[in-house]
């Protein structure tokens, strides 16, 4: 009987196993990374779609009607018949010999129109074929500060640069800064020095000084060939058509470039015309003159263009158009009179003092002693001077160490801890007394270990080899041994580092701001809300005074005769801004910049329209820009690159995000060199600059936890006074001293744990630091020596 089978056709499949709640890892792992678009939902009526698409249409013309409003409005001032010119500050980079007006007159000849007026620094000319005018201002070279105050009033920038010799350092200098204040539309043009001989080289030196250029401002397209007429031609074009670029370093504040300038005697008045540029002019606020400080308005009259082809009946007559306020006006007070008188004991009256000695010596009437228990067992000495809340930051010691059989009048003299010392870590301390050592523990005590002093000779050969092991200048000295300084021999610590105290923790262990504060802080304003005031004063700045593109006659008060200058820039300030305060600025070295930047060395501090010299004070920048728990940030001693630090001044208040550059002079004033820049960034003055100083110590001998130090002190009485401040070791131990060893200044001390032969013990102190006052900067080349600086500055009320 043959096989029979039949076909699988009832073949089971059972169906996948899904889960009803997938967990996230597998969405994920299904989803394998693709995220689905976010689509808004398409309507299937026809209707609905031709309306989606006219909203389309009508939202872009919106936006094209926005954008063409704004460049009217930006452009407006510089159109019609008595139109503001466009400034264009001309700069060379180099020193070629070439005449900056020359250059000029060179590149305005692509006009083809009638020669152009120079008068007062300034040559202007007439571009009828772009409804504009141009007003150039040709610099010299070698003029850093009239460069930068030129530029902080032009619209555009036009950088002149050889075809034969490099940008100079002084040019290099020059571009660094202006790219730190903020740098207008820039127009680069090429000189026409160039010989017969190497026309075919004039391509690759453009794409050089393109390279060049373009580090510094990368807008930068071409460089312009002034031996051609149609490059002058299109670098014109690039100068009067288009919209100028808002620099931030004038955002919000009026200024004017002065045409014509007359000093008056009679009062000292300065008349300076010009166009106002930026928001409304108001005659209630200050003024500021580059090199001359800041002055008030007496009135602003306008002044209009004489025009000849008017009859005498039509031409127009100055007005009236401001006048300062009385009652809302800016005075000239910069900073608070302090009041000596306010914190002095009064003495007592010849009545008081009778009727005291008349109680003293009436037995019925005499004070009568304290009850027993209630006088203290020990008397809390404070150092004079000490405020209670010093007072609360002196420690006294323990009631143990009295049982143990101290001398209490040698007790009272470890007690005077000089201005302030700290101790965070008493419960640890104490803690830590009661611990026994191994040797303790197996019968034997330290007691038993005889100690012996050198002799005075020896001594000092082995400190001098400790101290002279690795030390080199006081910049490479400072990395590689980070605020550690040493103890002298001649002069007692606890008097050499009386002012400084110890902390448990640098970002948490609290710091009264308003405690020992120097006379400078009685001078100066401080803010309740700084941003609200911000608001407010930007508020009413935006809603008062002559609109821009009016060009007007400010009368200035009070201002010397060296001002009146030929050409003349004026920088309106909002209210406050002349009053003094601390200012804190975000600063980044400069990586050109090799020598040694030290705090509170003199530089020139370029901010806004201000030139200070400071000495600022820095210090490290919280990550985020926050002031922590305490609002204490530490000292640094050097300014360093790769790293952003906070420069701390005393300057007069400024509003916005200014950008600021530290300059620093050579021996002949001369020399300008680019050290740092950076922002501004809060008027803090509870912001507390902390200087570490760490005095290190040697282990002489060890035993597990307990050590013989020696070198951190000399005198035992040193000792006793800095006994309540913890130790640290750079391999991370902590520890206290227990005893003084000896008289050249050793000391028991024991540890949380062994340390190493080789470790170094160091003691933490932390000291309050303050800038010093700056004065107004004066550029020499500017003002003649027999000036004095301050002038306009710091004027109080009599």
């Amino acid at each position: 009987m043959s096989g029979h089978s039949h076909r699988p056709t009832l073949k089971q499949s059972n169906k996948p196993f899904k889960s009803k709640h997938a967990s996230k890892s597998s969405l994920k792992e299904a989803a394998k990374g693709k995220v689905q678009r976010q689509t808004p939902v398409q309507s299937t009526s026809n209707k609905d779609a031709a309306t989606t698409r006219l909203n389309r249409r009508n939202k872009a013309k919106q936006n094209q009607s926005k954008k063409r409003e704004s460049l009217i409005s930006a452009t407006r001032i510089f159109s019609g018949v008595d139109g503001a010119p466009r400034i264009v500050a001309v700069v060379p980079l180099c020193d070629d010999g070439t005449d900056t007006l020359d250059a000029v007159k060179t590149l305005a000849s692509a006009l083809d129109e009638e020669e152009g007026s120079y008068s007062n620094g300034l040559f202007k000319i007439k571009a009828s074929r772009f409804k504009t005018s141009l007003q150039f201002i040709p610099l010299a070279y070698d003029t850093l500060f009239q460069t930068l105050d030129a530029c902080k009033v032009a619209d555009y920038v036009v950088f002149l640069l050889s075809p034969t010799m490099e940008v100079s350092e002084t040019g290099d200098t020059l571009l660094r800064i202006l790219q730190t204040q903020g740098t207008p539309n820039a127009v680069s043009v090429m000189l026409p020095t160039l010989d017969a001989s190497r026309k075919s080289e004039k391509t690759g030196i453009q794409k050089s000084l393109l390279s060049f250029m373009q580090y510094f401002i990368p807008s930068q397209s071409r460089i312009y060939d002034l031996e051609s007429s149609s490059e002058r031609l299109q670098a014109i074009r690039a100068l009067a058509e288009g919209r100028p670029t808002d620099v931030r370093s004038r955002e919000g504040r009026s200024y004017l470039l002065g045409e014509e300038s007359r000093w008056e005697e009679e009062g000292s008045i300065l008349e300076v015309t010009g166009v106002i540029r930026g928001p409304g002019f108001s005659a209630d606020r200050l003024v500021h003159v580059p090199n001359f400080g800041d002055f008030q308005i007496q009135k602003i009259m306008s002044a209009p263009l004489p025009r000849s082809s008017r009859s005498a009946a039509m031409q127009v007559e100055p007005v009236l158009l401001s006048e300062p306020d009385p009652e809302t006006a800016d005075s000239l007070v910069s900073t608070n009179a302090p009041d000596d008188m306010a914190n002095e004991q009064t003495w007592p009256t010849e009545e008081e003092m009778h009727g005291a000695s008349g109680r003293m010596d009436d037995d019925d009437n005499a004070i009568p002693d304290a009850k027993e228990g209630t006088t203290p067992v020990r008397i809390k000495k404070i150092p004079k001077g000490t405020s209670e809340y010093q007072a609360a930051w002196i420690v006294e010691t323990s009631d143990e160490e009295e049982d143990e059989g101290v001398d209490v009048e040698a007790d009272k003299e470890e007690d005077v801890m000089g201005m302030g010392l700290r101790i965070g870590q008493d419960e640890e301390m104490e803690d830590m007394e009661v611990e026994e050592d191994d040797d303790e523990a197996d019968g034997r005590t330290n007691k038993s270990v005889h100690f012996q002093d050198l002799d005075d000779e020896e001594d000092a050969r082995q400190l001098d080899s400790w101290r002279n092991r690795d030390r080199n200048n006081e910049d490479e000295e400072d990395l590689q041994f980070p605020d550690e300084i040493d103890t002298p021999k001649d002069i007692p610590a606890r008097e050499r580092f009386a002012r400084y105290r110890g902390m448990k923790s640098l970002r948490t262990s609290p710091w009264d701001p308003y405690e020992n504060l120097p006379r400078d802080y009685a001078r100066i304003f401080q803010f309740e809300d700084y941003k609200r005031t911000e608001r407010g004063v930007r508020r009413r700045a935006e809603a008062d005074g002559v609109e821009p593109g009016t060009r007007v006659t400010v009368y200035i008060k009070n201002v010397p005769r060296e001002a009146a200058t030929e050409r003349i820039t004026l920088f309106g300030l909002l209210e406050h801004e002349h009053k003094k305060t601390v200012l804190h600025f975000t600063v980044q070295r400069n990586t050109e910049y090799n020598e040694s930047v030290k705090s509170k060395d003199p530089l020139v501090l370029l901010s806004g329209p201000r030139r200070l010299m400071v000495n600022p004070v820095y210090s490290q920048h919280t990550r985020g820009g926050g002031t922590g728990v305490n609002n204490v940030h530490k000292f640094e001693r050097f300014l360093r690159g790769g790293q952003t630090s906070v420069a701390s001044v005393y300057a007069p208040v400024c509003f916005g995000k200014q950008s600021c550059a530290l300059v620093r002079l050579g021996q002949d004033g001369q020399d300008l060199k680019l050290v740092g820049m950076g922002t501004f960034m809060s008027p803090d003055t509870t912001r507390i600059v902390a200087k570490r100083i760490l005095l290190t110590g040697h282990p002489f001998k060890v035993h597990k936890k307990t050590a013989t130090m020696r070198y951190m002190f000399f005198n035992a009485d040193d000792i006793a006074y800095f006994k309540p401040i913890a130790l640290t070791t750079k391999h991370g131990r902590t520890g206290h001293i227990k005893e003084s060893l000896g008289t050249h200044g050793y000391f028991k001390a024991h540890f949380d744990g062994p340390i190493n032969q080789m470790d170094t013990v160091c003691m933490s102190l932390y000291k309050r630091m303050f800038p010093r006052w700056s004065t107004l900067f004066q550029d020499p080349k500017m003002v003649g020596p027999s000036s004095s600086n301050g002038v306009g500055e710091d004027k109080m009320e009599e």
